[in-house]
C-alpha cells in the first residue's frame, strides 16, 4: 500500500506510464483501426488540462489527466503504427500468383532437411511493380521430390541477396474457439505476405551475393551450423542451440511436448534467469581483469565498469538469442538499475518493474497479446509480492546459510509455482503437476551446467561434447517424469470473470500475509480449476465443425456423449508440419472440457480426414473407433474397432445416430478401401428429439449419392449438410442437394488449396436451392445447436483489426444471400 500512495502522490511521470499501458491494451481489443489524429488531439487537451492543474497545485488531477493524456497518445501512437502495418500486406489480386522478387534474406532461417522457412526483406520485383508486394515476407522453400534436401551449407544465409520465384498468399491461419491466433503472430513480426519459393536451386531461384547486412542473425546462423555439424541434428544440439543462440525451432515438437508437461519451458527458452546470470558473470569477469592495472581503476572505478560492462554482455547475450521479450524485460530492468546506481537514486522494485514494461510495450505494442510477456513479468511481480525469507542470524555457521538459501530456493519456486498456474490455465489450459519436482532438478543443471558450456562452447566448441551427457540425463528424468499419469492436469477454458478470480486468488495466497487471510484464496480458485461446462439438454446436440484447412474435422457433443467425426489433414508435404490432431483437435477438445470421446469416426484412409487420427487417439481415451479403414491399417489397432456399415444405430441421451453408408457388400469389394477410399466413406445422420438433424458425408461422390436418393430418401433430410468431398466437382449432384433439403451446407476447405475446392458451380448450386454456404476459411469454425438453430462463426467471435480476411456475415433467407456469401461479398441491403 505504501508504494502504490507512493506512486499516486509523486510526479505525473508515473500515472503516464500507466494511461500510455491502458492505452496500448485498448486498442488492441478494437476491430478497426481509428484516425489516430483524434486521439493526439484528444490527447493533447488532456495534458494542457493536467498542465493547468500541476499549476494549480492540484496533484491527483493532474495525475489523472496524465494518464489520460499518455493513454490517448500510446493509442494514438499504435494506431498509426498498425496502420504502416496493415498498409503494408499483400493485395488480395496478387494472391497464390507466381510474381518474381529480389529480397535479402533477415533472421534466423529455420532448417529441416525436407525444407526451410525465412524472412525476406524485399527490395525489388521483376518486372518492377506489381504494387502491393509488402517489404517483408515469410517464405518456405521445400526442394523437389526428385532432387536433394537442403543442408546447412546449401540453404539461404541471413545477409544473402536471393532472386526467387514466389507465390504468396495473405498471412492467416485456421481460426478455432481458445485457438492460437496466427495472424496476430505474423502481424506483430511484421510479416505482410506468407508463400512458397517455386523450384529448386538451381533453376528458378537464384543467390546474387552477401550484403554484409544481417550481421547478428548471420553470426547466430553460423553459430547454429557449427554446433550441427560438430553434434549432428540430436534433440541434444537443438536444445543447445535453443540456449546459445535462441532457435527454438531447433526443439523437436515431442521435446517441446515433456518441458510442457513437466513446467521447464521458461528453461530452455531464453529466460530473464540466464540473460542475468551471464550479464553477472561478464560483470564479473570485467572487473577482475580491470583491476590488474591500476592506470585503469583512475580512468574508470571498477564498480562502475562491473556494472556497465554486466550490461553490455547481457544486451549482447539477448540480441545473440533473438531479443524475445523475457531477454527484453531483463535487459530493460538491469539497464535501469545500472542507471540508477550510476546517479545514486535508488527505485521500488515495483517502479522497475512497470519502466521495463513501458519500455517492452512502448517498442512493440503487440507484446501485450502474446503469453511470454505475462508470464515473464508476472513472476518477477509475485517474486517481489511473495518477499524474501528472512535472513539467518550471524553466527549460524555455513549451515544456517545453507539452510536458508535452501529455503529461499525452495520459496521462490513455491511462488512462482503457485502464482503463474491460473496464467498457464489462462493461455495454455494446462498444468504440470510434477513442475516442482522437475525444476529442482533441472533449474541447476540447465543454469549452472548446460547453459554456461553451451555458451562457451562458442567459443571452445569441444565444450559442448561436454554438455551431451548432462542433457541426455536430463532428458531422461524429464521423460520419466512426464510419463506419470497425473504428471500434467489439461482443464478446460473458464469463463473471463473465474479467471479473474483465480489471478486474484493466487496472488493472495503467496502475499506474505497470515495464513487465515491466505487460504480464502482456495474458494476463489475453484471457478477456474472446475468451470461449469454448457453442454447440449437432453435430446438435443451441438455440431462445431472445426477449421483445420484442407480436410474434414466436425465434433458432435450431446448432453453426455462426444463423437468425432475424421480428424482432418496431416500438414507440410509428408506431414513434416504436424498435423491437425496436435495443432487443433487435441487442444481444442481439452479446452471444451471434453476429456474421452465416445466414438471416434475416420470415414475414410486419406490423409486429409485420417492425419491427425494419431495424435487424438495418444492424446485422448477413444471409447470406440469406427471407420472404413482396410483390414490391417494401424489405426485400427489403436482402439476397438467397429467397420462402419450401413444400418448401424445407437442413441445418446436422446439423440438419434445412423450409419447409411457404406453398404456391408462395398467392404468385400477387393482393394475398394486403397484404391478408391472416397466411396467407402463412412455417411453418418445425427437427429434430435425434436426432428433436427445434421448430415455427414465424408468424401463421397456422386455415385454413392444417387444411391442414397435412391434407396433411403426419406433419410437425407437434414438442416445441416457436410458438403461431400468439400465440394469437389464430382459430387453434390443436384437431386442429392434437393433430397437433403438443408438450410446449411458447410464447406471445410483450405483456402487456397490446390484442387479447387469448393468447385463454383456446385456451389451455385446450392445457391439456386436456397442454401446458405458457410465456407471455413471466411468463418473459422462454425458452431451449430439443434436446441434452437443458433449459429456462430469464430471468426465473428473476437474481430481485431489484424485479422486480413474479414469475417462474412451468414444468413439463410434465401438465393440472395447465398450467392454473396459464395462470392465472399457482403449480403444485399
Amino acid at each position: 500500500m505504501k508504494v502504490r500512495l507512493d506512486l499516486c502522490a509523486g510526479r505525473g511521470g508515473w500515472w503516464a506510464a500507466v494511461g500510455w499501458l491502458c492505452g496500448s491494451a485498448l486498442q488492441l481489443q478494437q476491430a478497426t483501426v481509428a484516425d489516430a489524429r483524434l486521439w493526439l488531439l484528444a490527447g493533447a487537451l488532456a495534458a494542457l488540462c493536467g498542465w493547468r492543474g500541476a499549476a494549480v497545485r492540484s496533484p491527483w488531477w493532474s495525475g489523472v489527466l496524465c494518464l489520460l493524456a499518455a493513454g490517448m497518445l500510446s493509442w494514438a501512437v499504435t494506431d498509426w503504427r498498425a496502420q504502416q502495418r496493415l498498409a503494408d500486406r499483400l493485395d488480395p489480386a496478387l494472391e497464390m500468383q507466381s510474381i518474381r522478387l529480389t529480397g535479402v534474406v533477415s533472421g534466423l532461417p529455420v532448417w529441416r532437411p525436407e525444407g526451410v522457412r525465412f524472412e525476406l526483406a524485399v527490395e525489388r520485383t521483376e518486372p518492377p511493380s506489381p504494387a502491393g508486394v509488402p517489404t517483408r515476407l515469410s517464405l518456405s522453400w521445400y526442394p523437389s521430390d526428385d532432387g536433394p534436401g537442403f543442408t546447412a551449407a546449401t540453404m539461404p544465409r541471413a545477409g544473402q541477396r536471393w532472386s526467387l520465384p514466389v507465390r504468396l498468399r495473405l498471412p492467416d491461419g485456421p481460426v478455432n474457439p481458445h485457438g492460437f491466433d496466427a495472424a496476430l503472430g505474423w502481424f506483430e513480426r511484421g510479416i505482410g505476405a506468407v508463400g512458397t519459393v517455386q523450384g529448386r536451386a538451381g533453376s528458378g531461384p537464384a543467390m546474387l551475393g552477401e550484403t554484409g547486412g544481417e550481421r547478428v542473425d548471420r553470426l547466430r546462423q553460423d553459430l547454429r551450423d557449427r554446433l550441427r555439424g560438430r553434434l549432428g541434428d540430436t534433440p541434444a544440439a537443438g536444445l543447445l542451440a535453443a540456449l546459445a543462440v535462441g532457435d527454438q525451432a531447433a526443439i523437436e515438437r515431442e521435446d517441446w511436448a515433456v518441458f510442457r508437461a513437466t513446467g521447464i519451458s521458461h528453461l530452455v527458452s531464453i529466460s530473464g534467469l540466464h540473460v542475468t546470470l551471464l550479464g553477472w558473470l561478464g560483470g564479473v569477469v570485467l572487473g577482475r581483469i580491470w583491476r590488474l592495472r591500476s592506470a585503469w581503476l583512475l580512468v574508470w572505478p571498477a564498480p562502475v565498469v562491473v556494472r556497465w560492462g554486466g550490461l553490455a554482455v547481457a544486451v549482447a547475450y539477448a540480441l545473440l538469442a533473438g531479443w524475445g521479450v523475457p531477454a527484453q524485460r531483463t535487459v530493460l530492468m538491469l539497464a535501469i538499475v545500472v542507471l540508477l546506481r550510476s546517479g545514486a537514486r535508488r527505485w521500488s522494485g515495483g517502479r522497475i518493474l512497470l519502466a521495463a514494461a513501458l519500455g517492452v510495450v512502448v517498442w512493440d505494442p503487440w507484446a501485450l497479446l502474446q503469453a511470454g510477456f505475462w508470464l515473464s513479468f508476472v513472476a518477477v511481480g509475485l517474486l517481489m509480492l511473495g518477499g524474501a525469507p528472512s535472513a539467518v542470524e550471524v553466527g549460524k555457521g555455513w549451515r544456517g546459510r545453507a539452510q536458508t538459501e535452501l529455503r529461499s530456493l525452495w520459496r521462490t519456486q513455491w511462488v512462482v509455482t503457485l502464482g503463474l498456474a491460473p496464467w498457464t490455465l489462462l493461455f495454455f489450459q494446462q498444468i504440470s503437476l510434477v513442475s516442482l519436482l522437475a525444476n529442482a532438478v533441472a533449474i541447476p543443471l540447465v543454469t549452472l551446467v548446460v547453459t554456461p558450456l553451451a555458451l562457451l562452447g562458442l567459443l571452445l566448441p569441444p565444450l559442448w561434447a561436454w554438455a551431451l551427457p548432462v542433457v541426455e540425463v536430463l532428458m531422461r528424468v524429464l521423460q520419466a517424469l512426464a510419463a506419470w499419469p497425473w504428471a500434467s492436469v489439461h482443464l478446460p477454458a473458464a469463463p473471463v470473470w473465474a479467471q479473474a478470480l483465480g489471478i486474484a486468488a493466487a496472488a493472495l495466497l503467496v502475499a506474505p500475509l497470515p495464513v487465515a487471510l491466505r487460504l480464502v484464496g482456495l474458494p476463489l480458485l475453484l471457478p477456474m480449476l472446475w468451470p461449469a461446462l454448457p453442454l447440449p439438454p437432453d435430446g438435443e446436440f451441438e455440431l462445431l465443425a472445426a477449421d483445420i484447412g484442407q480436410g474434414n474435422a466436425v465434433l458432435v457433443r450431446t448432453a453426455r456423449h462426444s463423437l468425432l467425426y475424421d480428424t482432418g489433414p496431416a500438414y507440410g508435404r509428408h506431414g513434416e508440419s504436424g498435423n491437425a490432431g496436435e495443432r487443433v483437435l487435441v487442444p481444442l477438445l481439452r479446452a471444451l472440457g471434453v476429456r474421452a470421446l465416445d466414438q471416434l469416426v475416420i470415414t475414410h484412409r486419406d490423409t486429409d480426414h485420417s492425419g491427425g487420427a494419431d495424435a487424438v487417439l495418444q492424446a485422448l481415451p477413444v471409447a470406440l473407433l469406427q471407420s472404413s479403414l482396410e483390414p490391417g491399417h494401424p489405426l485400427r489397432a489403436r482402439a476397438p474397432h467397429q467397420r462402419c456399415t450401413a444400418g448401424t444405430r445407437w442413441e445418446w441421451d436422446g439423440v438419434r445416430f445412423e450409419v447409411l453408408h457404406p453398404e456391408a457388400a462395398d467392404h468385400d469389394r477387393p482393394g475398394i478401401a486403397v484404391l478408391r477410399p472416397n466411396a467407402v466413406s463412412c455417411v453418418l445422420r445425427v437427429a434430435s428429439r425434436g426432428g433436427r438433424a445434421a448430415l455427414l458425408t465424408g468424401d463421397i461422390g456422386i455415385d454413392q449419392e444417387l444411391r442414397l436418393v435412391i434407396r433411403q430418401p426419406e433419410r437425407l433430410k437434414a438442416e445441416v449438410l457436410l458438403v461431400p468431398h468439400h465440394g469437389s466437382r464430382t459430387s453434390s449432384d443436384l437431386h442429392f442437394v434437393k433430397s437433403v433439403q438443408a438450410t446449411w451446407a458447410i464447406v471445410q476447405a483450405g483456402r487456397h488449396n490446390r484442387y479447387g475446392h469448393p468447385a463454383p458451380p456446385v456451389m451455385e448450386r446450392y445457391a439456386e436451392q436456397g442454401i446458405s454456404v458457410v465456407k471455413t476459411p471466411q468463418c473459422g469454425a462454425w458452431h451449430w445447436q439443434s436446441a434452437d438453430g443458433a449459429h456462430w462463426c469464430a471468426r465473428n467471435l473476437r474481430v481485431r483489426y489484424w485479422q486480413l480476411i474479414e469475417p462474412v456475415p451468414f444468413a439463410a433467407d434465401g438465393p440472395d444471400i447465398a450467392k454473396s456469401v459464395l462470392n465472399d461479398q457482403p449480403p444485399p441491403p
